[in-house]
């Protein structure tokens, strides 16, 4: 299996061992957007309404300050300023989103909107015309309204207009795309079924976020089985999707913190993770023990959580091509009780503390422990509208002028750093961690 990060993120296949301080020859360098926090153009020519759109133009009061992605930085209009960009930091691979309702408004099939067909065409072919392969996310977080109406998903019919959307990408990109993301983060956009604030904003914790992992898994499996029936023998591209995990450690060494931790992990990785890539399938045992037990203390009928035939965790298993992991930081962990009753978090019955050289340790994984990492893609590309904090916090290697007319992007310091490891695929000695 091979493992991409993105976010810090990785993509995996490996090459024979390199010096200390190199990536392997073949290793992908690139950086990350989502079509949300970077396109803009909300409502032009024919895009249909996302649940961001609908949210942050309903609740401004979820937005820091007066942001939101009406506009953002314009990539819409811009793109081939990224693409100038990436070229700028030497990127072997640009990691960018599909926004579902560009392509399709209505979220169905039924109109099909050839200008942001165009967009994205537009966007591949000047990326590999400057050498950048397209890595494509189907899903960061932007559901068209109006499958939100209908439920959004929690509801397993979402399974079946997310592989007609997959479906739609495939025959009008896929023979020039090789690397696809099914879905970013579910961790984080299924939380948007259990709390205010995350699209769509619905608050069911512990029902709503479930039922929603549940459809987003099986709707993952879907789209990787059609992919492999009906277009890897032409395209002979990659499908996977990715996962995120900012790593808990076990507080002190006790078996109950080091329990606590793995229990934290299953909860937010493991869910996702487990079901695709471990050999027996299904959910992790202690996320099924610890929702069943805890849905009938609670005096339910049913588990919170919903369950998989055995035909279903037979044909889930392995649905995938490679692993996407983003990481951000790590924490400590206790065992203890938090969130409210009932949630997901407290379901995970642990408490999290904050205390990290990623590259360096990325390095130290494909060298010594033989890791088979085919690919990073920092976040983010350019500063870019972080959801809920709009653009309070900059992650990009290059500014926006958000004042200027054309969203003029300026490499930062950092981008000069990492063009010099993307250009020449090594890291300089003292981020060496071995």
């Amino acid at each position: 299996m091979r493992l991409l990060i993105t976010f810090t993120v990785v993509l995996a296949v490996a090459s024979a061992q390199n010096a200390t301080n190199r990536f392997p020859a073949d290793f992908m360098f690139g950086a990350a957007t989502a079509a949300y926090q970077v396109e803009g153009a909300w409502n032009e020519d024919g895009k249909g309404e996302s649940i961001q759109d609908y949210m942050f133009h309903n609740y401004p009061e979820y937005m820091v300050g007066e942001d939101n992605g009406d506009v953002a930085c314009d990539s819409y209009h811009q793109y081939l300023q990224d693409v100038e960009m990436l070229k700028t930091l030497n990127a072997d691979i640009y990691r960018f989103s599909i926004a579902w309702s560009r392509v399709l408004p209505n979220g169905d099939l039924d109109f099909i909107n050839q200008a942001g067909i165009d967009y994205y065409n537009n966007l591949i072919d000047a990326l590999l015309a400057n050498g950048i392969q397209p890595l494509v996310t189907m899903y960061h977080w932007d559901l068209p309204q109006a499958l939100q109406y209908i439920g959004g998903w929690p509801n397993e019919l979402l399974v079946d207009y997310f592989v007609e959307y997959a479906r739609l990408l495939f025959q009008n990109f896929g023979d020039r795309v090789k690397w696809w993301l099914t879905f970013n983060e579910p961790h984080q956009f299924t939380m948007g079924y259990a709390m205010l604030g995350v699209a769509p904003s619905q608050p069911a914790p512990g029902i709503g976020d479930y039922l929603a992992t549940h459809t987003v898994i099986k709707a993952h499996a879907r789209v990787w089985h059609m992919y492999d029936e009906e277009f890897r023998a032409t395209q002979n591209g990659s499908v996977g999707i990715t996962l995120n995990m900012d790593w808990p450690e076990p507080e002190t060494n006790s078996t109950e913190d080091a329990e606590a931790a793995d229990r934290a992990r299953q909860f937010v990785m493991g869910m996702f993770a487990h079901p695709i890539y471990s050999q027996d399938g299904d959910y992790p045992a202690v996320v099924r023990q610890q929702v069943d037990a805890n849905s009938a203390a609670e005096g339910r009928p049913r588990s919170r959580l919903p369950t998989f035939t055995q035909e279903e965790i037979e044909y889930i298993r392995g649905s995938a091509d490679f692993f996407g992991m983003n990481h951000y930081n790590t924490t400590f962990v206790t065992p203890g009780l938090t969130g409210e009753s009932p949630s997901k978090t407290r379901d995970t019955a642990v408490i999290t503390s904050d205390p990290v050289e990623y590259l360096g340790a990325m390095l130290e994984a494909i060298n010594t422990d033989g890791v088979p990492v085919i690919g990073y893609t920092a976040w983010s590309l350019i500063d870019t509208i972080e959801w809920n904090l709009g653009f309070t916090v900059t992650y990009g290697l290059c500014e926006v002028d958000k004042t200027s007319p054309n969203k003029t992007r300026t490499p930062k310091e950092s981008a000069a750093f990492m063009s010099e490891v993307f250009r020449t695929k090594e890291l300089p000695s003292q981020y060496n961690l071995y």
